[in-house]
């Protein structure tokens, strides 16, 4: 094994997207098979989950963090520069536009505001983490707002954010979603190197990326994602069951149930346990439970 570790951060992503994603998202960490999860707070079912998460960690202890949110969505500024129509633009276009510093500043700060303030409203109190939906929050202005409004509002090192960078030889070695992690991993140095000098803390090792095409079985994907973590890793998943809502609002529907499936069967915690590892929270002082 690459490296020796006592726990990894596994994170399910957009909870608060539909009530098939945030029951089974919250079902799995009462259960403890999740240690995070990351919230999508522009749809009601942000606020209509809190009280049935709230309740998923007083029984495992996990971190709940903001999943920023800027493609493809509501933006809860309502019309902007950075959503003409109220809704954010598709990936493509965010990532055309963030590259060659394109996305306007103040409304991008406006956003990131905005979104920690439903989080924090709804929460009663601030996040564990912030991390992007589809990684947006990697891109340049992007990054620079956030990390400067996690400065303002937050105490030193009580808000960590997710790094998306991998080792080269990791990257390789897995064989998995190879292109993808080599983009990340370069667009994520800009935003790492901003987090330390603002001291935010950052998850060691990342993984999960894949093409959700069911190609591969999950299972092995996993193992693969469980094979070469990092020191303090986190690997990022998309559980869910499909509902009508869902349907309408992600194209991301079936592969979520196959994630779903695997992760609260037995062979998620033999594979977990044959990686050595387990599944915990961030590492740092002051986490709450």
């Amino acid at each position: 094994m690459e490296d020796q570790f006592a726990t990894s951060i596994v994170c399910a992503d957009d909870f608060g997207l539909a009530p098939g994603v945030n029951e089974v998202i919250a079902d799995l960490i009462a259960a403890g098979r999740l240690s995070a999860t990351s919230c999508m707070v522009a749809w009601p079912e942000w606020r209509g989950g809190v009280g049935l998460l709230k309740s998923a960690i007083t029984s495992f202890p996990a971190d709940v963090g903001l999943h920023l949110t800027l493609t493809d969505q509501p933006a809860l500024r309502g019309a902007s520069p950075l959503a003409p129509d109220g809704r954010f633009p598709g990936v493509g276009v965010m990532l055309r536009r963030g590259l060659s510093g394109q996305l306007p500043a103040s409304a991008v700060r406006d956003e990131i505001c905005a979104q920690l303030d439903a989080f924090e409203d709804a929460w009663g109190g601030p996040p564990d983490y912030v991390d992007g939906h589809q990684h947006m929050h990697l891109l340049p202005i992007v990054r620079e707002a956030l990390i400067e409004e996690i400065g303002r509002r937050y105490s030193p090192g009580a808000v960590y954010a997710r790094d998306c960078r991998e080792r080269l030889g990791t990257i390789l070695k897995r064989g998995v979603a190879i292109p993808k992690a080599l983009f990340l991993t370069g667009l994520g140095a800009g935003f790492a190197r901003r987090a330390r000098e603002a001291g935010v803390p950052l998850n060691q090792g990342f993984a999960g990326l894949h093409d959700f095409s069911g190609q591969r079985p999950f299972r092995e994907l996993m193992r693969a994602f469980l094979r070469f973590p990092g020191p303090r890793p986190l690997i990022h998943v998309h559980p869910g069951r499909v509902d009508g809502l869902l349907r309408g609002r992600d194209g991301l529907t079936m592969a979520r149930e196959a994630e779903w499936a695997y992760l609260r069967s037995p062979e998620f915690l033999v594979d977990v346990e044959e990686a050595g590892t387990g599944v915990a929270p961030f590492p740092r002082v002051g986490h709450r439970g």
